[in-house]
């Protein structure tokens, strides 16, 4: 025990640094992703049972990271949930090298540097009762009342669905099921947006002015890649039928002494059909006219019979 609270201890002054910290032990943390760095102010509190995005002083700000890079490359889609409290948290999409750049001026949103190519999804806190969600430069705020208000947990789900080129992001407290449909749904097509580039994902906050601390108590993501090869439709669709045009025409061609074959079979066929009809029906005729002769008919024949007593004895 005192080895694993010393490691604890480590990570914790180790964060006070803005490098990042590909944290092995968090393997042992049952709610988050065994590979995820922590940037700026974020740290492990509570005995690694949560993450602290925020310190409790203005212009703090913090980076959950999947240190996995990924590129939308073949259609790949991705799925990520987690829960959180805080007054303004966003799922963030950013170029690779931001972890040399983080953290950025305290002004910046979320802590990452102006000019960087972001797409984010925010959930901010306006007021105690109701968390607004949107799409960075893309969507309208949509906001979802919460019964507990803003200092319970709140859990999020974002999908994106490379098919569909579509994004959608659902919101409840924590402990209630996945909401079947979705708070935000909307077209977007990622792999243009990135066009191959190496993307991080990763869980950010910032404090600004105040003194809120941001925290996340469970996150997952999982990216799904389908091959091209796997589509139904060709690269070149007409290609593939001219092929098969060619194929078609020389099966028709090498068809040819088959189809005599299978004519003469049927014309010798339909011939023993025929002379069989003619056998039956010449037999019925040679049948008829050999019947009984007229002159056994002339003599009638007499019929009799005796009657028949039954006895009974008594």
């Amino acid at each position: 025990m005192a080895a694993i609270h010393l490691l604890i201890l480590s990570l914790l002054t180790l964060t006070l640094t803005p490098k990042p910290i590909l944290s092995l032990p968090l393997h042992k943390i049952p709610n988050f992703d065994p590979d995820i760095a922590l940037l700026g102010d974020a740290e492990i509190v509570d005995a690694g049972s949560s993450v602290h995005l925020t310190r409790p002083t203005p212009s703090s700000s913090g980076l959950l990271l999947n240190a996995k890079p990924f590129a939308f490359l073949q259609p790949t889609s991705f799925s990520t949930d987690f829960s959180f409290s805080s007054d303004g948290v966003a799922l963030v999409l950013a170029p690779a090298d931001l972890l040399q750049r983080f953290p950025a001026e305290s002004n910046s949103p979320f802590g990452i540097p102006r000019g960087s190519k972001l797409f984010a999804v925010e959930f901010d806190a306006s007021t105690h009762d109701v968390v607004s969600v949107r799409v960075s430069n893309v969507s309208s705020p949509l906001n979802l009342a919460l019964t507990n208000g803003v200092k319970g947990k709140v859990q999020a789900w974002v999908d994106y669905v490379a098919s569909a080129k579509r994004l959608e992001v659902r919101l409840t407290e924590t402990g209630a099921s996945r909401p079947y449909n979705p708070l935000i749904s909307f077209p977007i097509d990622l792999s243009k947006m990135w066009k191959g580039e190496e993307v991080l994902v990763g869980i950010s906050s910032s404090s600004g002015n105040s003194k809120q601390i941001s925290s996340v108590y469970s996150w997952r993501f999982r990216v799904r890649s389908v091959p091209n090869w796997m589509h139904s439709q060709p690269v070149d669709p007409m290609q593939y039928s001219d092929e098969g045009g060619e194929q078609k025409k020389e099966h028709k061609g090498s068809s040819c002494p088959l189809t005599v074959v299978c004519g003469l079979m049927l014309g010798m066929a339909c011939g023993a059909l025929v002379a069989f009809i003619a056998f039956f029906l010449w037999t019925i005729a040679v049948n008829r006219h050999n019947g009984i002769p007229l002159e056994y008919l002339k003599h009638p024949v007499g019929f009799g019979y005796e009657k028949v007593s039954v006895v009974v004895e008594k």
